[in-house]
């Protein structure tokens, strides 16, 4: 139809479907009140779908007798779609949009995605990567490729509305079948593809002998409560390819299990309380890929050898103190995550010869062989620690070669061990120096630091960094795709950038179009004794900050930097126009948050007031000499949250409050005020611009116990 704009149709919401329901039901005359309670039951079974509404209360006019109405609602709770008429009317009218499908490869895919419970909200990379173990989506060249393959064919399913996205409180993104959409996903896999699909309905024991048949494809058990499996059940499943068992309180299986299994392609017992796993899993020669994660209780894998097929092996998070027997004979291998394992070696050549790996990861006990793992030229995501900087070295240089790396989180030195876990998909970038790893005298490679150009994150904790921390990021290939740093436990840091006219004079000249931090999201500043400025100008005439310089910054923390008296100069304010978070606590002498200028500064003073448009929170806590948070007015109309802890020597709060009628008003978006209990008296003393901003302000206002002060 040559459309210029989409719009999706959403499902109704209760209330609608409620309305919608009751108009072809009975034109909106009241039901008797213990029918009505099963109606809405009956009507959220149909989740929205206004054709189901229709259907179902077209086949329920005039029915009176309650107990037809729970016979009505314990048929579609059996089927989802009981009746008759849904069947012949709901059912083709969503398997038609599966048939406009085409592509057997996005009908697989759709298909595979029923094996969840209903309404589970699926990880994306969590989905894909099974497309990936069970050879559902064309084989591709890298990894990389496998996702936005994946990524692609989700897209596809989304936008013909066989799949829907959904967001995870932490912004991850999901997918999710409609239920209905779901149980015709089903009724397609009883025949070809055959699936048994009892995942999320709390089964305390696996199906019965019989519901295990001959040919059968895929069988999903996960979330449930199964906690054991009989002592010499063998299931004869021959075709069976796809056994999902994860989300279980299972704790062993017995030997005969997979006897009669042999054409099992993917195994997943993550998230059980498996204690070891049966010598017969040595014997599935065609298994691709092997899921232990989370595994806590396993100490034990059985030798591998024998599964010349596998690609995707995943043992992290489990008890497992050695490397399986065999490992070094699969070269087939694209996946080994040993990610906090309790393994402590690694058999002398066996990396080496898994020149197929496409994602390795390694427990932070373990030092990696650079001998090994330099010769992975299909490497795209790593994660591990090296010794030295030598090392580190080598690695980063094989990569830049020929190499695909594009993904990693590395180690250098100790320290850092609260190390982040990324399941499918690693999703940093990332190198942290540990103890003394820039050290002078420390390493032979201490002028030559190859730290990847398109770095995101660095961390650094008792590395031995200079004064200023923008030098000794210059010598680290001058990152300026950096997003995220984390500063901590660094004696010599003074401060973040140093301004003074010859360096940046020759700066400018020489890297005319390299802007320091123009990129940084992110910023922590963690027990630094020694930190006195975030910009220190040296010079009577020091230059402002180059043009873009922390104009990205959405979250500045620093805490415990017992030196600090001014926490910004009002020039680096003016930049700040995206900060969203800041956060500053356990800073004993800081006197005043925002100040004049540095003294040299050719940046005068302007107005007064300040402006930090995207403020949504603003923490200060433990500063007990804090006098002054700014002499002018900070307008930040975005705050949803301040907290204010142990500042007592603050005397006025200078927040501007939009006037309203000729009186002020409390900021549009604010949430919450927080103090503490026992410093309400100095709270309700605090100095305001207007003398009903207080009146204005105390709905907003919690008082709290030390021990329940929310960490912003």
């Amino acid at each position: 139809m040559e459309c210029q704009k989409y719009l999706k149709v959403e499902v109704l919401s209760e209330e609608e479907a409620w309305n919608l329901f009751m108009n072809k039901l009975s034109y909106g005359i009241r039901l008797p009140p213990k029918v009505e309670e099963i109606a809405r039951e009956v009507v959220k079974k149909c989740a929205g779908l206004p054709l189901a509404i229709i259907t179902i209360a077209g086949s329920l006019r005039g029915v009176i007798d309650i107990h037809e109405w729970r016979d009505a609602l314990e048929e579609l709770k059996e089927s989802s779609v009981g009746q008759t008429d849904m069947e012949n009317e709901v059912l083709p009218i969503l398997l038609c949009s599966f048939n406009r499908l085409r592509n057997p490869k996005l009908q697989r895919c759709f298909l595979h995605s029923s094996l969840y419970p209903e309404d589970y909200h699926i990880h994306r990379n969590e989905l894909i990567t099974r497309f990936i173990s069970e050879d559902l989506m064309e084989r591709r060249r890298s990894r990389q490729a496998d996702f936005d393959q994946g990524h692609s064919i989700l897209n596809k399913l989304e936008n013909v509305c066989l799949l829907e996205r959904s967001t995870s409180y932490h912004g991850n993104e999901h997918v999710k079948m409609h239920d209905l959409v779901r149980d015709m996903a089903l009724r397609i896999a009883k025949d070809k593809p055959r699936y048994m699909v009892k995942a999320g309905l709390q089964l305390k024991k696996i199906p019965e002998a019989q519901e295990w048949r001959e040919d059968l494809d895929k069988i999903s058990l996960m979330h449930n409560n199964i906690a054991e499996i009989s002592s010499g059940t063998s299931p004869k499943c021959p075709r069976l390819s796809t056994l999902l068992l994860c989300f279980n309180p299972l704790k062993s299986i017995p030997d005969s299990f997979f006897e009669q299994m042999r054409s099992l392609h993917v195994l997943d017992l993550c998230y059980t309380n498996i204690e070891y796993l049966p010598s017969s899993i040595s014997d599935l020669r065609e298994l691709n890929a092997l899921l232990l994660r989370y595994c806590f209780k396993l100490m034990l894998v059985p030798p591998l050898g024998n599964l010349k097929a596998l690609r995707d092996l995943d043992i992290s998070k489990t008890g497992v103190k050695e490397i399986p027997q065999g490992m070094e004979s699969l070269t087939n291998l694209k996946r080994l995550d040993t990610f906090d394992s309790c393994i402590e070696t690694i058999p002398s050549g066996m990396l080496h010869g898994l020149s197929n790996l496409q994602r390795l990861t390694l427990p932070k006990s373990i030092i990696v062989p650079i001998e090994e793992v330099e010769g992975l030229k299909q490497l795209e995501e790593f994660q591990g620690k090296f010794s030295s900087m030598c090392d580190f070295n080598r690695f980063i240089n094989s990569q830049l070669s020929d190499g695909r790396l594009s993904f990693y989180d590395i180690q250098i030195g100790d320290g850092r061990c609260n190390r982040c876990y990324y399941p499918e998909r690693l999703a940093c970038k990332l190198v942290a120096f540990g103890k003394d790893s820039l050290k002078k005298g420390q390493s032979l490679c201490r002028d030559e630091i190859m730290v990847p150009q398109d770095i995101e994150e660095l961390f650094f904790q008792q590395c031995g960094l200079s004064r200023c921390l923008l030098d000794d990021l210059q010598k680290l290939n001058n990152p300026l795709e950096l997003k995220r740093c984390h500063v901590e436990k660094e004696d010599g840091t003074e401060c973040i950038v140093r301004l003074s006219p010859l360096k940046e004079l020759m700066e400018e000249v020489e890297h005319s179009l390299k802007i320091p931090f123009q990129s940084l999201q992110i910023l922590r500043l963690l027990n630094l004794p020694n930190f006195i400025c975030l910009v220190k100008s040296e010079g009577v005439a020091a230059p402002p900050l180059p043009h873009g310089a922390f104009s990205q910054l959405q979250k500045l923390e620093i805490l415990n930097c017992g030196k600090m008296k001014k926490l910004l100069p009002r020039s680096l304010v003016n930049i700040l126009h995206n900060l969203r978070v800041l956060k500053v606590e356990s800073c004993v002498e800081m006197e005043e948050i925002i100040g004049d200028n540095d003294e040299g500064s050719l940046v005068s003073n302007g107005s007064a007031d300040v402006t930090l448009p995207r403020l949504k929170s603003l923490i200060f806590q433990s500063m007990p000499k804090l006098k002054s948070i700014c002499r002018g007015t900070v307008i930040c109309d975005s705050i949803e949250y301040i907290g204010l802890f142990l500042t007592n020597s603050l005397k006025k709060m200078p927040l501007f409050l939009p006037p309203l009628d000729g009186q002020p008003s409390h900021p549009p978006f604010l949430k919450s005020i927080h103090i503490f209990k026992e410093e309400r008296e100095w709270w309700e003393s605090l100095e305001w611009d207007h003398p009903n901003a207080k009146i204005v302000l105390q709905p907003f206002v919690e008082y709290l116990y030390p021990e329940l002060a929310p960490a912003k």
